[in-house]
């Protein structure tokens, strides 16, 4: 039976990692709508994830109707390709929908591998502008369908948020280049000495995570930062609430979870002005936007937050506004509408 019925392809590893995806998110709303999910992969590494999933798109084939894959750079990149050529060998329509700060530059390194999957799939999708822009030469017709929040978890009281109190949330990897938040910190540490840093995430295993505790203990600022590790997706929106800033020091990225999650809880985000970030923050309007690696840039710009009660409320506010337009009822309805269409034209076919 394959009405109502899709095979969704991509990382599901918050049993392991406790950090929930969003192609985790999408099979969970879809399931509570009625609809059948096939899911893969659960597996943590490279070879058994692929192997993973092109085993699950071959032996389910008669059990779904429809399928979406997500596409990321690297080595990851060979999971889309593997699934979609699977797919394709069991004439199954499938979505794919474009993930990551680095894939246009990956595109531009492999542009026919690029083009040539895009153009094997019946829909492409982007969570941001930013990509659907970069990745345009490879198809023209890709869908915006931005990455949605459950706003129901994410409470918003304006004017409650201590500024004083600041938040990291990423994974402990170079990418996010955590080393510059304690260097944010010891340069605000004079003026303000009750400032203080929760840095939240897992360990990547790069060297990150030690590389900024050196920094804390080089700089002084060790009693002012606290490592707490990561924290499972359900317990996100009660940890932001501790804080009143985000420093998001990202060197690359998209439209990050965790800088909308932010943005539902009524923080002021710090961000730098990376990948996609430009596209979903307006500096001055709902964020302050810095160049990466630049952490003079970023205490300046925390600075003016700290300092105008009333400028940090006019921040949150319009980030939250801007936020309401990625809630789930908004965005559910678009992934249905096109798993029904493309499941009324195979069983036309």
């Amino acid at each position: 039976m394959i009405e109502k019925s899709v095979l969704i392809v991509g990382n599901f590893l918050s049993h392991r990692t406790g950090a929930q995806g969003v192609c985790e998110d999408l099979a969970s709303h879809l399931a509570d709508n009625g609809w059948r999910i096939h899911a893969t992969s659960l597996k943590a590494g490279r070879v058994a994830k692929l192997l993973d999933m092109v085993a699950t798109a071959w032996r389910e084939r008669n059990h779904y109707g429809v399928a979406q894959i997500d596409v990321y750079s690297g080595p990851a990149f060979i999971w889309a390709e593997a699934a979609g050529w699977t797919l394709r060998r069991v004439r199954k329509p499938f979505v794919l929908t474009l993930h990551g700060g680095n894939l246009p530059n990956f595109a531009r390194n492999w542009p026919r591998r690029v083009a040539r999957l895009l153009r094997s799939a019946s829909i492409v999708t982007s969570p941001s502008r930013y990509l659907l822009e970069q990745m345009r030469p490879y198809r023209a017709d890709i869908r915006l369908l931005p990455n949605p929040l459950d706003l129901t978890n994410y409470t918003f009281q304006p004017g409650e948020l201590d500024s004083r109190q600041l938040i990291w949330l990423r994974a402990f990897h170079s990418i996010y280049n955590p080393a510059m938040a304690p260097r944010v910190v010891a340069r605000l540490k004079k003026d303000f000495p009750e400032l203080r840093l929760t840095m939240i995430g897992p360990d990547k295993g790069d060297g990150s995570l030690q590389e900024t505790q050196r920094v804390a203990v080089e700089l002084g600022v060790t009693n002012e930062i606290k490592f707490v590790g990561g924290v499972p997706k359900p317990q996100v929106p009660a940890t932001l609430r501790q804080g009143g800033v985000l420093l998001n020091t990202t060197n690359e990225d998209n439209t990050p979870i965790s800088v909308m999650e932010a943005m539902a809880s009524g923080l002021c985000v710090v961000s730098t002005n990376v990948g996609g970030l430009p596209y979903l923050l307006a500096d001055g309007e709902d964020a302050l936007l810095v160049p990466p690696n630049d952490d003079a840039a970023m205490a300046t710009a925390l600075r003016r937050i700290l300092v105008d009660a009333s400028f940090a409320q006019h921040l949150a506010a319009n980030a939250r506004r801007k936020v309401e337009r990625f809630d789930w009822p908004a965005i559910l309805p678009q992934w249905e509408e096109i798993f029904r269409s493309l499941l009324q034209t195979q069983l036309r076919g």
